[in-house]
């Protein structure tokens, strides 16, 4: 038997007796009990299916890919999280969860002509390579990049540690193209991606790199450096938290949570037939005001930890409606270095909402690109408003009514909904294309390149650097330099004129670029951070996540 057939022989044996009473169920519908086993039927057919596309199929084929897909679309007659990794897939899912990987260390961004360095991870290969803010990557082990997204750039440069790749870049102020040879070594890949003090007595931690081994970790150390600075108050950036491990879920949560409180319950059958709850901790826990931002791609392990909050009466929850992932994804190898996840179970919050969206009806493509129905309809009828803070709407029924802490009602089946909604900052195609101009006319101006403005020549990042306000103003003399680049500029198109009625956007981004090639990556995202509409929105709620951290501390100490 074929490598391919193999495994999809494998799978249905597997997914059969995992499912148990589910597979059996409903194949009664097509084999009666004189009929053979119905797995060694199924797996039979797919073989006959196999061997008439080898003998009449009129194009060609690939066994592996046609192979790979039955078994996909197999998974996802269950439901959209049950899903079958290839080795490469299933690899950098090890990867993810290991929260490092090996490549050279950079962040890449695909602007109009290709794929750039945004930033230089500290040290990695790529800092001790040289590489640095506004190289353009045209050829990644003798092949052409420049045509490539950033995607495809990432797929090529990763590889096995200590394995050199050879990259080929294009560098402001250097008249001949750049050829590196790097060694591929472990990268880190961490969940919290910034942490400052936000205003005085505000710490600010963005945990937006899913929930990986080290998660619990990296909070600690940022909640502990962050109350060396004077830090009282704290704001939890959950937004685009794909989520991860479970444990790490928990962890966190207890972190907030007084200890023997409930965090999340499983529900399921196997190893899940009688509900397993999940208590925070005995750990040391912080009782300062708490605000939670999420948003449409907050999922699953996020999910569990803004439920707990919101259920619990800990914090207010600030931003769009999370995603809707409550279903629990095993992990199960498979032969050739493949592997699937299949879901065994359901989280529900501490008072019993089910955080899962409904899948039934649509397509894989409609569930993944899911927006809020009432969301939707308000922002068709507010397309040209400022991306200004909105009241919460009533929320829409979708799940049974659940009161929670504080006597508040929340509804399950849908994700976790925020306890005030703010809109994000919206990027229209005129704000894409300042973003655009804005890094082009950067990557000139540190490489000393833009007349009159030499002194803004940047030789090397620093990202050990403490952010300041008064780093880096956007000056006349320098807005006007970029209008006058902007001009000039033949590969975005855009033109001075059309920027007047987004002035303090294209300073916010001038300013952005440059802080990310003096201070990397984390410093330029502070810079954005600073005036995100649901950050301003999250600074009002403090004082009212004060009272609700006051009366739930108050409880479990007299409760």
């Amino acid at each position: 038997m074929s490598k391919s057939l193999g495994i999809v022989a494998f799978i249905i044996i597997a997914v059969a007796t995992i499912t148990g009473g589910f597979a059996n169920k409903g194949l009664t519908k097509h084999f009666t009990a004189e009929s053979v086993n119905p797995t060694e039927k199924i797996s039979e057919d797919y073989q006959s299916a196999m061997e008439l596309v080898e003998a009449n199929y009129a194009g060609k084929y690939d066994y592996e890919k046609l192979a790979e897909s039955s078994i996909q679309g197999m998974l996802w007659t269950l439901d959209p999280h049950s899903s079958f990794f290839t080795s490469a897939e299933y690899k950098k899912l090890r990867e993810d969860q290991s929260s490092s990987f090996y490549g050279i260390g950079v962040s890449i961004f695909q602007h109009a002509d290709g794929v750039y360095v945004q930033s230089v991870v500290e040290k990695t290969p790529a800092e001790k390579a040289g590489l640095r803010y506004g190289d353009r990557i045209v050829e990644v082990d003798g092949k052409d990049a420049r045509e490539w997204t950033s995607q495809e750039v990432t797929k090529n440069v990763r590889g096995e540690r200590g394995v050199p790749v050879k990259i080929k870049i294009e560098r402001a102020g250097v008249d001949k193209q750049i050829e590196l040879e790097i060694v591929r070594n472990a990268v880190p890949l961490p969940s919290i991606r910034n942490y400052f003090i936000l205003r005085p007595g505000v710490g600010y931690i963005g945990l937006t790199g899913g929930f990986q081994q080290t998660t619990d970790d990296e909070l600690d150390e940022a909640i502990m450096k962050l109350k060396a600075q004077g830090m009282k108050q704290l704001i939890l950036d959950l937004r685009g938290n794909p989520g991860g491990i479970l444990g790490q879920a928990i962890a966190v949560s207890s972190r907030f949570i007084p200890r023997g409180q409930v965090i999340t319950s499983v529900k399921g059958r196997t190893e899940y037939s009688e509900a397993e709850y999940y208590k925070s901790s005995s750990r040391e826990v912080e009782d300062f005001p708490l605000a939670i931002l999420i948003n449409h791609n907050s999922a699953s392990a996020s999910e569990i930890v803004a439920g707990a909050i919101q259920d619990h009466g800990r914090g207010f929850i600030i931003g769009q409606k999370s995603f809707g992932k409550g279903l629990v994804q095993r992990v199960f190898n498979l032969p050739y270095g493949t592997g699937l996840t299949l879901t065994t179970a359901r989280y529900y919050t501490p008072y019993g909402r089910s955080l899962q969206r409904d899948y039934s009806n649509g397509s894989i493509y409609d569930y993944y690109t899911h927006q809020d129905e009432e969301e939707n309809s308000r922002d068709k009828k507010d397309e040209n408003a400022s991306p200004s803070p909105s009241p919460t709407p009533t929320p829409a029924p979708v799940g049974p009514a659940v009161q929670t802490a504080g006597g508040r009602v929340f509804y399950g089946g849908g994700g976790i909904s925020p306890d005030t909604t703010v809109k994000p900052r919206e990027f229209t195609a005129l704000r894409n294309n300042i973003a655009d101009t804005a890094f082009y006319f950067t990557r000139q101006l540190v490489a000393g390149q833009i007349q009159g403005l030499e002194n803004y020549k940047i030789n090397k990042t620093d990202p050990t650097h403490e952010l300041r306000t008064t780093d880096y103003p956007v000056t006349d003399q320098l807005f006007e330099a970029y209008k006058a680049f902007i001009d000039k500029d033949t590969i975005v198109g855009l033109r001075s004129s059309q920027i007047n009625e987004e002035l303090d956007f294209v300073k916010l981004r001038l300013r952005q670029e440059i802080v990310t090639a003096a201070f990397g990556n984390d410093n330029g995202n502070h810079v954005f951070i600073d005036s995100d509409p649901v950050i301003l929105k999250a600074l009002e709620e403090l004082p009212n996540s004060k009272k609700l951290a006051e009366t739930l501390f108050k409880n479990a100490l007299f409760g």
